[in-house]
């Protein structure tokens, strides 16, 4: 057999015979199918907010927003790769102007909003309105009824994260416009907030089980008193202080695909380094620092995102004499359910 790989003529009739039948065989040129350690095309990146912002004012003028689903946003698209902003997280930039409305409709994606800027908007979630203010997170599951509509006196912007890439990848995309350009209100304004939202309380009999959080919306200020009150409690040497949100009703994550931390690294924290299997996809909420990605430095301040691909060494820092606060989403879920997840600190 060893013959066939030093004859090009014979090696060009078998693949030849091979491809009439659609089979492949092993060739001298091809890539290993198993490395020593996971090889990705995922690429540290860093945008900048200040770069950013400015766009959106002609994103507005030009871009309107249409009945069927179409959003006016910008993609936050990694470099490394031909589609979002790592290999299973899509995350885009959304604005929305005061008397709009970003019609309603599902898909199998599943969804999550961090806003950004502005206030007076609200999203609806199969029926329950949410209102939206800086730092909030919104929950959108797979399959739910969605849209979002302004009724304040400025733009908003916030930013989409969803398991777009992943949907696709398994051939599951699945998307369907609602009737109408809004669904009706017919459920309590923030009704699953206020039904699950103290968290070692819920209603007796209550027993939620879907794969998304009873919960769908997490207001910043709760957030960041949390993270403070654990900050007296001292800092871990490669996060700081890091908190997931999590589902009230059943201790789980609160989205199946993906996970949302929030982070508050002290004044002069030097983080150690570590790295794991899942991507994530940060967002500098307050604060200015740095993380070393694989070796690079990427200095960072308020409203910038940065991604830190699979399997990188990465440490976060602060610059100057402010602490820093972080959100984030990874895509660890995914590879904790498969059995994939990996984690090294150094």
């Amino acid at each position: 057999m060893a013959q066939v790989w030093t004859d090009p003529t014979r090696l060009a009739e078998l693949n030849a015979a091979l491809a009439r039948l659609h089979l492949r065989v092993h060739q001298p040129g091809d890539p290993p199918l198993m490395t020593r350690e996971p090889e990705s095309t995922v690429q540290a990146h860093r945008w900048r907010w200040r770069e950013v912002r400015p766009l959106f004012d002609r994103l507005g003028e030009l871009v309107p927003l249409e009945r069927g689903g179409e959003r006016r946003t910008l993609r936050l698209t990694n470099p490394g790769l031909p589609y979002g902003t790592t290999h299973t997280l899509w995350a885009s930039l959304q604005l929305i102007y005061p008397g709009e409305v970003a019609s309603a409709h599902r898909h199998a994606a599943t969804a999550l909003r961090f806003i950004l800027e502005g206030e007076g908007a609200y999203t609806v979630v199969d029926g329950a309105p949410y209102p939206m203010r800086p730092g909030d997170l919104v929950l959108t599951p797979a399959w739910s009824w969605h849209d979002h509509a302004h009724q304040g006196s400025a733009p908003m912007l916030w930013l989409d994260v969803l398991d777009i890439p992943l949907v696709r990848a398994l051939h599951t995309t699945f998307f369907e416009p609602y009737p109408a350009p809004q669904q009706p209100l017919s459920r309590p304004v923030n009704e699953s907030m206020r039904r699950y939202g103290d968290g070692t309380l819920r209603p007796a009999g209550d027993r939620p089980s879907g794969p998304a959080s009873a919960r769908l919306a997490y207001p910043w200020a709760r957030t960041a008193a949390v993270l403070h009150d654990l900050a007296e409690l001292g800092a871990d040497p490669h996060e700081g202080v890091a908190v997931e949100y999590r589902d009230p009703a059943t201790g789980r994550g609160v989205l199946p695909t993906m996970a949302c931390w929030a982070q508050l690294l002290p004044p002069g924290f030097v983080g150690r380094p570590l790295r794991r299997t899942s991507s994530a996809l940060y967002h500098v909420v307050q604060g200015a620092g740095a993380t070393t990605v694989g070796g690079e430095r990427l200095e960072w301040e308020p409203g910038d995102f940065l991604v830190v691909p699979p399997w990188t060494w990465h440490a976060h820092e602060t610059l100057g004499a402010s602490e820093a606060l972080l959100f984030s989403v990874h895509d660890r879920p995914v590879y904790e359910a498969l059995g994939l997840y990996r984690e090294e600190r150094a």
